[in-house]
């Protein structure tokens, strides 16, 4: 049976010290100020694809447009659910949840853009959905083991993310031909 590379006493000890850190811990291997930085990028990254996706929904129009709209919905609601993972967690770490709307596209991975018509709207939420994939890729690589719980967080919006990209993917190759060719 394997023993604890720490004693308990010492451990306990440790506890009592810096308790004003909360869960930050002499084992927290990772950069907390760059860890702190990275989320409120994707904070930002996420409450831009929020105002992207709501934007949609409320301008989707055609024939097509209603079970297109209600996705755009649907993401925007995820999206919110990831922000407030990525304050949460920032907030845990000790750090402040960057919410200053005059830098937030600044901070974002992906862009803003309105689109002009539905293809363009599918389109445009799909690439910024592909650069939160390849983002948060990098960030779960980067992390490794060095601070297990924000990796799982950024994990779980991975898989979030990878099933919104299919999602839309999926509309487009529903929308008929014409339409697609029509709305370039």
């Amino acid at each position: 049976m394997a023993e604890f590379l720490t004693d308990i006493e010492t451990i306990r000890a440790r506890a009592r010290q810096e308790i004003d850190k909360g869960p930050i811990t002499e084992a927290y291997g990772a950069d907390l100020e760059r860890v702190i930085q990275v989320c409120n990028e994707a904070l930002a990254t996420e409450l831009v694809c929020v105002l992207r996706y709501k934007r949609h929904y409320y301008t989707a129009t055609g024939i097509h447009s209603e079970a297109v709209a209600a996705e755009f919905l649907e993401h925007a609601g995820e999206e919110q659910e990831h922000a407030d993972k990525l304050a949460t967690r920032i907030a845990q770490l000790g750090g402040e949840p960057d919410f200053d709307p005059d830098t937030l596209t600044t901070r974002s991975h992906a862009q803003y853009h309105a689109g002009t018509d539905l293809v363009e709207m599918i389109k445009e939420d799909l690439i910024a959905e592909r650069i939160a994939i390849a983002s948060y890729t990098e960030i779960v690589q980067w992390l490794g083991d060095k601070d297990p719980t924000t990796k799982r967080v950024f994990e779980d919006l991975l898989a979030q993310e990878e099933e919104h990209a299919d999602d839309l993917r999926g509309l487009l190759e529903r929308l008929p031909k014409d339409l697609a060719a029509q709305e370039r």
